[in-house]
């Protein structure tokens, strides 16, 4: 795994939506850090706040969003960053691919037509050095008959291939940074691990790191030198993805390792999280997740826990960790 200064540094991030007298905290007081050339996986259930921590590293988040906390890009302060040199950096340092490959390209255009149009700005931007032709970013892409798919429609295209148009399209200009949000949903077996193999190719060609944000933690654990967990909008657990799948140190991360689907005597065998996830303008005092767990003492609810290193960047946020009851 790259070692050195970090590319990406997230420093007591906070996203707040909602009436200033009752806020609803999608992200709360994230920590974390990316090197160059990494691949750091985001896991979570639906409303962890993985998407909305991403959105504000790209400052892709609506107006009504308060954001507060620091986020550094290559030395950059990107919160305070003015809007026309951030626009600037998205693109040709830092660019994402949606978690939809079905509706992300407009109907009404060929796929040529889109990709020239990202590939222009891409040159107002700065990036034209790292550019080719729209018929080489489909092929670097693997994209067959590339001459044919620039005069197609999106409609014309499998989910596979306009997943790969979008990754061709935020990787035009070889980003530092590339966030990739859910970018195998809806995409069969075989079509996913394609393109998980985009993304360590373009790390291994360019240098570039990836941030995967999914729900699929076989994926991250493919593709990840690190994973992130998030829960009700906090990051609980941290750490090397081979030591975190190994020895999982807060009991969510134990629950959702455990309801991936198991085959038992010709049988799939699931095993849900119990309870359900907390509302955010409603959190309790403690820990959010204790409810749900069957480690919980009274410490747990009354009180918000403190960040314990359980292993060499290994960190989990759990009163109990450091007894082995979690």
């Amino acid at each position: 795994m790259p070692h050195g200064e970090p590319l990406l540094a997230i420093r007591g991030l906070n996203v707040e939506f909602g009436l200033p007298a009752r806020p609803v905290r999608a992200v709360a007081d994230a920590d974390l850090t990316l090197a160059p050339g990494e691949i750091l996986g985001i896991a979570g259930e639906s409303g962890s706040g993985k998407t909305t921590l991403c959105a504000a590293v790209m400052r892709t988040l609506p107006r009504t969003a308060r954001v507060s906390g620091r986020v550094e890009f290559a030395g950059k302060e990107l919160l305070s960053l003015p809007e026309r040199e951030m626009a600037r950096l998205r693109g040709r340092d830092l660019a994402m691919v949606l978690q939809n490959p079905m509706t992300s390209l407009d109907p009404l255009y060929t796929i040529g037509n889109q990709l020239e149009e990202v590939l222009r700005e891409r040159r107002r931007g700065g990036g034209a050095g790292r550019l080719g032709s729209a018929v080489e970013v489909l092929r670097r892409v693997h994209l067959t008959a590339p001459e044919l798919r620039l005069r197609q429609y999106p409609h014309q295209l499998s989910g596979g291939m306009r997943q790969r148009v979008l990754v061709g399209m935020a990787t035009a200009a070889a980003p530092r940074l590339l966030i990739a949000d859910e970018p195998t949903t809806a995409l069969d077996a075989s079509i996913q691990d394609e393109i998980l193999i985009l993304f360590r190719e373009l790390r291994e060609s360019a240098g570039t790191a990836v941030v995967i944000v999914t729900h699929d933690l076989s994926a991250i654990r493919r593709l990840s030198d690190r994973v992130v967990i998030m829960y009700a909008g906090r990051i609980v657990e941290e750490g090397p993805t081979v030591e975190v799948f190994r020895a999982p140190r807060h009991p969510y991360t134990q629950a959702l390792l455990a309801s991936l689907p198991r085959i038992e005597e010709e049988e799939v065998v699931l095993q849900p999280i119990p309870g359900q996830v907390p509302d955010l303008a409603r959190l309790p005092p403690g820990c959010a997740f204790a409810a749900r767990c069957p480690a919980a003492i009274p410490l747990c609810r009354e009180e918000r826990p403190r960040e314990r290193t359980v292993g060499e960047r290994h960190r989990v946020f759990c009163w109990r960790a450091g007894e082995g009851a979690a």
